[in-house]
């Protein structure tokens, strides 16, 4: 069998764990691999083609790595759902305290009790959502 089959062979097997464990590195080292098998397919000889290999993996892991933290740290996790309204204003519609009350939060209408037991919001003013407690939302001014 042609070494360029061989190396098809182990990119290929480097790719399984990839797959398995969504490690980027794997993924790295199988195009390693295709680098090995194209300088094996030119008549590169071995040498060329283990060096191809360690040089085309080495640069991957090296370039790619950091790309991917950088880009992880610049783009946080998007919060859906209930997650996505903790933090924004709502509008109380009738008075909100320790016991109850209704916001207009997100073009919804939604119970509502404040944070603290002691405080009172009149309708018409301005909370900030702390938390969804199940479906009432839990409100400071």
């Amino acid at each position: 069998m042609d070494a360029w089959i061989w190396w098809l062979i182990a990119a290929v097997g480097l790719g399984i764990p990839l797959v398995l464990t969504a490690m980027p590195e794997f993924g790295m080292l199988a195009m390693g691999g295709v680098a090995g098998a194209v300088t094996a397919g030119l008549g590169g000889g071995m040498v060329a083609q283990v060096l191809v290999f360690a040089v085309v993996s080495t640069a991957l892991i090296l370039v790619v790595q950091p790309m991917a933290r950088r880009s992880r740290r610049e783009h946080p996790k998007l919060s859906s759902g209930v997650d996505a309204l903790r933090g924004r204003q709502a509008t109380v519609l009738e008075r909100v305290d320790g016991q109850g009350g209704r916001i207009k939060l997100a073009g919804e209408v939604w119970s509502a009790r404040a944070l603290d037991s002691d405080v009172t919001y009149e309708a018409g003013s301005q909370v900030d959502v702390v938390e969804i407690d199940g479906a009432t939302a839990v409100v400071m001014g």
